[in-house]
């Protein structure tokens, strides 16, 4: 039976891309050598570095003067990382508190320094994205979160910073489009859009490094990972090719321009059904929905173990909510084809119908 994966990370990666993943592992470029069992240096690798880091530019329109990295310790080494570089000593950032994982960030720019907090949506379990805040012009930086995965909200607009402005894009990057140029640093796990987990995407402004006054410890320096082309150490290599091959798949589709049109259609699917059929409610709020991660409720828990056994007998997988929020999520990146999304929106019209 086929699968629909709605898993929220690691998450569903394109079928071709999974075979030629499967296949570089046994045999790579025809060279009868595994892909991770050749040496990181080796010609044919730094041809997949070098064609991982050009997709990235090609697809995001990254402009001169940013590097992109391929780091290793996911967006969370990310969170100690972001104020090492570019938060001064007794300085001070700016966070807007919108989940799990920007509560995280806020933590770890703590160790450093003082942290304001602008906008905070914990009052409401992180339901919706805070608004109207003023960033002060005198912190070191503002970071904000773009998609929440556990909470199902995203920002649709970035404000405009008067400081250095820093994103996790973790769980919506390629996606959608976004101007690189507004950003001074972009970051992102592989695992939602781009490939497994193992490997982070960073891309950051050269210019705004080495001006902290900080003895930053090497490996926790983008300038290290800068001056080396992201081979400081051993790289992940089977994550960053799969993150290649994933980028290539998407450039082919058409680019993010693309595929964020079928996300838009996917999304407006699935929330159509949610708002239509009396026995869903949505979670976040209305403004705020995440076009990656869709959270809904049963109005009724006693139709819970019916609409499990549909799902379950349809080849869903993946779509328990997270603890946090309960109910269910459905993980709708990239790769998901929109027919698995109809799979699910009919077995919840079935759901209504018995």
């Amino acid at each position: 039976m086929k699968k629909h994966n709605f898993s929220a990370g690691p998450c569903i990666l394109p079928q071709e891309v999974l075979k030629q993943a499967s296949d570089a592992i046994l045999n790579f470029n025809n060279d009868n050598l595994s892909l991770i069992e050749i040496s990181h240096r080796s010609k044919p690798f730094v041809a997949v570095m070098s064609k991982a880091i050009d997709l990235v530019k090609q697809l995001l329109s990254v402009p001169k003067g940013y590097s992109v990295l391929f780091l290793q310790g996911g967006a969370s080494m990310e969170f100690l990382m972001v104020p090492l570089n570019l938060m001064r000593i007794n300085g001070k950032a700016v966070y807007t508190n919108t989940g799990v994982w920007a509560k995280k960030a806020i933590a770890e720019a703590k160790r450093l320094g003082e942290v304001i907090v602008v906008g905070d949506s914990s009052d409401t379990n992180y339901s919706y994205i805070p608004k109207g805040y003023e960033i002060p012009s005198d912190a070191d930086y503002f970071h904000c979160t773009s998609n929440n995965t556990i909470y199902g909200t995203q920002m649709k607009e970035f404000p405009t910073s008067p400081t250095l402005m820093v994103c996790d894009m973790s769980s919506d990057i390629f996606s959608r489009t976004v101007n690189v140029s507004e950003f001074d640093i972009i970051y992102a796990g592989a695992q939602k859009n781009m490939g497994p987990a193992g490997t982070t995407l960073v891309i950051v402004k050269n210019e705004v490094l080495g001006k902290t006054g900080r003895n930053i410890p090497t490996m926790l320096d983008y300038n290290t990972h800068i001056s080396k082309g992201s081979m400081f150490n051993t790289p992940p290599v089977f994550p960053i090719y799969v993150s290649m091959l994933t980028l290539q798949w998407l450039k082919d589709f058409g680019g993010v321009e693309a595929i964020e049109k079928v996300n838009q259609k996917k999304a407006d699917l699935l929330y159509g059904e949610i708002d239509r059929n009396p026995l869903f409610k949505g979670t976040a709020a209305k403004e705020d929905r995440s076009n990656m991660n869709v959270c809904f409720l049963l109005n009724d828990s006693s139709k819970e173990d019916a609409f499990n056994t549909l799902w379950n007998a349809a080849g869903i997988s993946g779509i328990k909510g997270h603890r946090s929020v309960g109910g269910y999520r459905a993980s709708i990146y990239n790769a998901m084809p929109i027919e698995s999304v109809q799979v699910l929106v009919k077995i919840m019209k079935t759901l209504e119908q018995n």
